[in-house]
C-alpha cells in the first residue's frame, strides 16, 4: 500500500498543530522553503508507520517531535520562527 502525498501533508499538518505551529505558515515567503523540505523529508521518510502509531497516542500538544522524526530539526525551526505569544505545557 502507498501513501500518497496528500496522506503525508496530513501527517504534517497535524504534527504541527499537536507541536503548536500555525499550519498557515507553509504559504508565507519567509517560511515556504522549509514547509516544503519538511513535506519531501516526510515522503521519503522509512518511518511512517511509527509516525501514524506517534500521531494515534500522543497528546494533543507536545512541546517536541518525536526522536525517530526526520524533520525535527525543521519543525523546530518552524516553531520558533513563528510569531505570537509561545506556548508552555
Amino acid at each position: 500500500m502507498t501513501t500518497s502525498t496528500f496522506d503525508h501533508q496530513l501527517h504534517l499538518y497535524e504534527m504541527m498543530e499537536r507541536l503548536g505551529i500555525e499550519p498557515g505558515a507553509g504559504v508565507l515567503p519567509r517560511l515556504s522553503l522549509p514547509y516544503a523540505t519538511a513535506l519531501r523529508r516526510c515522503e521519503a521518510c522509512h518511518c511512517k508507520e511509527a509516525c501514524r502509531d506517534w500521531l494515534e497516542h500522543a497528546a494533543a500538544a507536545v512541546n517536541f517531535a518525536p526522536r525517530f522524526c526526520v524533520i525535527t530539526d525543521i519543525l523546530f525551526e518552524l516553531q520558533c520562527d513563528q510569531a505570537g505569544p509561545r506556548r508552555v505545557h
